[in-house]
């Protein structure tokens, strides 16, 4: 069965934009980046990980994010470190997320929304802004 798509109308988009703004309200704490796994190899030669096949230590994990154009790298000090930051890189994501859908209800809005009918055309204080910018497109 196929289903009718009905255009969505100014007032129901207005409404699921207004249920978006809510869900921002709800959000945690954020911040953006990325958690990484590293395996590694202490270099001491009496290290287990310095056999051959040895799998290294345990990983370590690390918060990539970039400041002022550079990366910066964070590693955790305890686990519960770890689970905070990855609980604040998921926010950050669904942040984002919600913003891409705010930005598309919006367009969506902006394209359905009609203009406004105005009193009458150029003011006499805006006529010479148009003037000049007709000058300017002649050059």
């Amino acid at each position: 069965m196929s289903e009718c798509l009905v255009p969505e109308s100014l007032t129901d988009l207005e409404l699921e934009r207004a249920k978006l703004l809510e869900q921002f309200l709800g959000l945690g704490d954020f911040r953006p980046g990325s958690i990484t796994a590293s395996v590694r190899r202490c270099g001491k030669p009496s290290c287990h990980c310095a056999k051959p096949n040895d799998p290294g230590h345990e990983p370590q994990f690390r918060l990539s994010r970039k400041v002022n154009g550079k990366t910066v790298n964070e590693s955790f000090a305890t686990p519960t470190a770890l689970r905070k930051a990855q609980r604040e890189v998921a926010q950050f994501q669904r942040w984002q997320h919600l913003g891409q859908q705010l930005v598309a209800i919006n367009q969506k809005i902006c394209a359905l929304r009609p203009v406004e009918k105005e009193r009458s055309g150029w003011t006499p204080q805006k006529k010479p802004l148009l003037r000049s910018i007709r000058k300017l497109r002649k050059k």
